[in-house]
């Protein structure tokens, strides 16, 4: 599946085919990323990526959740995923993480409104949820650009190697996207 964003930047599913780059592309970046992801010591080889890939595929074919490709001028630039979908009681939950490089230029807040468009438009969703860790501003500037609001805070939500990090929780319904 592919949504297209804007004429710069296209969403793709993650298939088996791209691991090597997403792995070279986790590699390069792994200073950038270690400071708001827990997953980068298990990634250490291709392999790891295409792991991660079919497991995601395997979890996006029962609908439990969808793994996409964030392409910026047809090149890996990062992930979006819906992580959670909830189709009974009709919400879900988006993440994403870009290239350092490539931060600062709305490509995240225009991939995460074309998600959150496709889940209320296409998937029927009525709610949409997204975490940022309280000391990521940028993440958490993404949520509030596009008018999700704080919903609350939640103490100590990850571990990240040597330390937790609390998540603010933001919430976007179906009416407040509009």
């Amino acid at each position: 599946m592919e949504i297209r964003v804007d004429e710069s930047i296209a969403l793709r599913t993650l298939e088996a085919a791209d691991a090597p780059a997403l792995f070279a592309l986790v590699d390069r970046e792994r200073a950038h990323l270690r400071q708001w992801l827990p997953w980068l010591d298990v990634n250490t080889r291709v392999e790891d990526s295409l792991a991660f890939i079919r497991d995601q595929n395997a979890r996006a074919a029962i609908e439990e959740n969808v793994p996409f490709s964030l392409l910026h001028d047809g090149e890996l630039a990062g992930v979006v995923a819906y992580h959670t979908i909830d189709r009974e009681q009709r919400w879900c939950s988006v993440g994403y993480w870009i290239a350092a490089r490539l931060q600062g230029r709305g490509i995240v807040t225009r991939a995460v409104r074309a998600l959150a468009r496709h889940a209320f438009d296409v998937l029927g969703m009525e709610r949409v949820e997204l975490q940022a860790a309280t000391g990521n501003d940028r993440s958490r500037a993404v949520a509030e650009r596009l008018g999700f609001r704080a919903q609350r805070t939640i103490d100590q939500a990850e571990w990240l190697y040597d330390h937790h990090v609390d998540h603010v929780v933001y919430v976007l319904e179906r009416e407040q996207a509009r």
